[in-house]
C-alpha cells in the first residue's frame, strides 16, 4: 500500500468519537493564510525536517478550505512548530502552534494507560475486549444524536449544553443490536467500550476516572496543557471549531463551546500538539506504563472502523506501518468541529501532531457517500512531509 494510503487509513479510521470518519467540506471563504513556523536544535546534528516544505504544506491545507491548521513535528533533537490560517472566521484572528484543541479519541490512549496501570497492580481485571474493541458492544453515538440518522444536524444543537451521565450513554449502547461476536477475531470500533472502562476505573480506584487519569497519566507525563474540561468552554488560547456535517451545515457552525459529557473518557480531553508529542514519546519509552504493559498495548487486532475500513488496533493505540519510513503508533480523534492526529515512530525518532478546526467537509452524494475534496489531498501531503519528508 502506498504511503499516502496508509496514512489516510489511520486518519479516516473513524476512531473519532463520532458517527463517521474524519471528513471535510469547504469552509466559508477564509482570509489569506497567516503562517508561523519556528525550528530549534539542541545540537548541530543532521536532521530531515524541512521547515519551508512544512510551511508550504500547512498553507495548502488552509487554501484547500480549512480555516486553521497547526501542529508540531519532532525529529531527534529538532522541533518544528507551525500554523496557517485563522482561529476565527469572523475576526480573522490567526491560529498559533500552541493553541489548545479538543483532541477527541486520542483520549482513549490516556484511558488505556490508566487501565493498564491498574492491571500492573495485580487487579483482577479482564478488560482486553473493551480496550481493543472486540467486545461486540455497539457504539452509542447514533442513539445519543438520533437526528444524524435522518441526515439532520438538530441533535448537535439539542445536546450542546446537555449533561449526559455515563450510565445513560452506556445503556444506549447495550440496548442496540450487537456489533459483533464478543472476543471474535475482528473487532468493531465502539465508544461505548471506553465509557465502560471509565466506570471500571472509578470502581477500582475509588475516585473519578478523570481525576485518576489526570494524576497518574497526565501529571506523570509532565503535561502542562492537557486536561478534562470542567464545563462547556476551553480555558486558554484556542480556535473556534467549525462543523460542516458533510454539507448539512453551510456555512460550517462553531461548536467550540460544548458540553463534553457526551464522550467523557472516550474523547473529551483538551491538549496541545506539544503535549501530545511529549505524551506519546514517554508512553512508548516505557515511562507511563511498564514495558510489559506497553507490549500488551501494542498487540493489535483487525478492527472495523465506523466508516467500514479496517485498522490495526491495540489497547488504545493505532499501528500504522509505512513502507520505507517505519512503524508508527498513536491515535486520531475528532469531535464536533475539531480534528487531531498524533503519530510517533516506534523508535521515538520522529513525531507528528496536527490539528484542524473544521470537520466533515466532504459533501455527500445522493447515495450518502462522502465525496473527495481538495482538503483530503492537502492533508495527506502535509502528513507525508511531516512523517517521512515525502
Amino acid at each position: 500500500m502506498k504511503l499516502r494510503s496508509k496514512i489516510r487509513l489511520s486518519l479516516i479510521a473513524g476512531v473519532a468519537a463520532l458517527t463517521a470518519c474524519v471528513g471535510t467540506v469547504a469552509a466559508a471563504p477564509a482570509p489569506q493564510p497567516t503562517t508561523a513556523g519556528t525550528a530549534s536544535r539542541a545540537a548541530a546534528t543532521p536532521n530531515r525536517v524541512e521547515p519551508a516544505r512544512l510551511r508550504t504544506a500547512l498553507d495548502a491545507v488552509h487554501r484547500a478550505g480549512v480555516p486553521g491548521v497547526f501542529g508540531e513535528v519532532r525529529d531527534a533533537d529538532l522541533t518544528w512548530r507551525g500554523a496557517s490560517g485563522v482561529a476565527d472566521l469572523a475576526t480573522g484572528r490567526p491560529v498559533s502552534p500552541d493553541m489548545r484543541q479538543r483532541v477527541g479519541s486520542i483520549t482513549k490512549t490516556f484511558t488505556a494507560a490508566a487501565v493498564m496501570q491498574q492491571v500492573e497492580r495485580g487487579r483482577r481485571i479482564t478488560v482486553r475486549m473493551l480496550l481493543n474493541n472486540t467486545s461486540g458492544i455497539p457504539d452509542y453515538i447514533p442513539y445519543a444524536f438520533p437526528s444524524l440518522q435522518r441526515n439532520s444536524p438538530i441533535s448537535l444543537d439539542d445536546n450542546r449544553f446537555r449533561e449526559f451521565r455515563p450510565a445513560e450513554l452506556i445503556a444506549l449502547g447495550l440496548a442496540a443490536p450487537p456489533a459483533g461476536e464478543p472476543g471474535g477475531p475482528t473487532g468493531v470500533y465502539s465508544n461505548t467500550n471506553w465509557l465502560l472502562l471509565g466506570q471500571l476505573l472509578e470502581r477500582v480506584t475509588g475516585t473519578t476516572a478523570e481525576r485518576y487519569i489526570t494524576r497518574h497519566v497526565i501529571d506523570r507525563a509532565g503535561l502542562r496543557h492537557t486536561r478534562f474540561p470542567d464545563g462547556p468552554t476551553i480555558d486558554g488560547p484556542h480556535a473556534r471549531m467549525y462543523e460542516s456535517l458533510w454539507g448539512l451545515l453551510e456555512p460550517p457552525r462553531d461548536y467550540s463551546v460544548y458540553n463534553m459529557s457526551w464522550t467523557g473518557t472516550g474523547a473529551a480531553l483538551i491538549s496541545t500538539m506539544d503535549d501530545l508529542n511529549r505524551f506519546y514519546a514517554r508512553l512508548l519509552d516505557g515511562r507511563i506504563v511498564s514495558r510489559s504493559s506497553l507490549a500488551q498495548m501494542q498487540r493489535t487486532v483487525p478492527v472495523r472502523a465506523l466508516d467500514g475500513t479496517m485498522i490495526e488496533y491495540g489497547l488504545g493505540l493505532h499501528k500504522v506501518v509505512i513502507s520505507d519510513c517505519g512503524t508508527f503508533w498513536g491515535h486520531d480523534g475528532t469531535v464536533w468541529g475539531a480534528g487531531t492526529i498524533s503519530l510517533t515512530r516506534a523508535d521515538g525518532g520522529r513525531q507528528m501532531s496536527m490539528a484542524v478546526n473544521l470537520q466533515r467537509w466532504n459533501p455527500r452524494s445522493a447515495a450518502g457517500t462522502p465525496q473527495p475534496h481538495p482538503i483530503d489531498t492537502a492533508l495527506k501531503a502535509l502528513y507525508d512531509r511531516s512523517l517521512c519528508d515525502a
